[in-house]
């Protein structure tokens, strides 16, 4: 995809309505929206990629907005007939990224059921071996969201890459240059981990942005800490939360980063329905 000076950096929303999206995509087009990622929950649900390719080409047609990527978020590490799906999902997305206009595929990296995050080492490298190898081939990156889906270390039911420590084991396992991160700060805020720190880690890594924040409620940390009754942190729309998006943008150009920062707005309870 080519981003021109003024776009280096673009901003956009995700758009995962499934036969709807191109419609979807049509009503807030005219909100300014420069990009769009078309994002799919555990498989394609029928979808035909290349039909929704030429309808959403139709309502981009004459404006400056692009596709930023693909993304399947479900379990390419499980074993039940679904999670099959969800591979197939995967790679159906990697085969029509360049029918899109991009070159970039997300999603959630799976994760062996209920087991501590090195115990899907193994089943990773089986599964994304085969397809960073079909996405290089094609032109094609990876990128994985760093959402713990209320999985920690010891156990889950989702996905693995959600902090730097299974990155590292992530990225031993398979290391291709075209595997990188979906990142956001809200997660990170979520796991008490400074995000900013992290950032200027990984920025080599980072391929897209999730635009998702977190307010952390220290005094309830304080008083309650992480397991109590209260809960200690929310998702929040950027410019809501805890993070400032200045210094995000400036470490994403100091890093080289050039690529799309979708908002994933939903969670927010104070403003998702207004």
């Amino acid at each position: 995809m080519s981003y021109p000076a003024p776009h280096r950096i673009r901003i956009g929303t995700m758009a995962g309505k499934g036969p709807r999206t191109a419609e979807y995509i049509r009503s807030i087009l005219p909100l300014g929206f420069e990009c769009f990622q078309i994002n799919f929950w555990k498989t394609l649900g029928g979808v035909k990629l290349p039909q929704l390719e030429a309808e959403v080409a139709r309502v981009l047609e004459g404006s400056d907005a692009v596709v930023s990527s693909l993304g399947v978020y479900g379990n390419p590490l499980g074993e039940t007939a679904e999670d099959a799906e969800t591979v197939r999902a995967w790679k159906a997305a990697i085969d029509h990224a360049h029918a899109f206009g991009t070159d970039l595929v997300c999603g959630f990296a799976g994760r062996v059921r209920g087991k501590p995050v090195p115990d899907s080492i193994a089943r990773f490298r089986k599964i994304f071996g085969d397809l960073a190898k079909r996405a290089a081939d094609r032109g094609v990156r990876i990128a994985f969201e760093n959402c713990p889906m209320g999985g920690t270390w010891a156990t889950g039911d989702w996905n693995i890459a959600f902090c730097p420590a299974a990155w590292e084991l992530m990225f031993d396992a398979v290391p291709a240059d075209n595997l990188g991160l979906e990142w956001e700060p809200c997660h990170q805020l979520c796991q008490l981990i400074d995000p900013m720190p992290q950032l200027r880690r990984w920025v080599g890594k980072v391929f897209h942005i999730h635009g998702k924040d977190a307010t952390v409620l220290r005094d309830v940390v304080a008083a309650d800490g992480v397991c109590g009754p209260r809960p200690f942190a929310f998702h929040r729309h950027p410019g809501f939360g805890d993070s400032n998006w200045t210094d995000i943008l400036s470490e994403l150009r100091r890093g080289g980063f050039r690529g799309c920062i979708d908002i994933e707005g939903w969670h927010d309870p104070v403003y998702r329905d207004a």
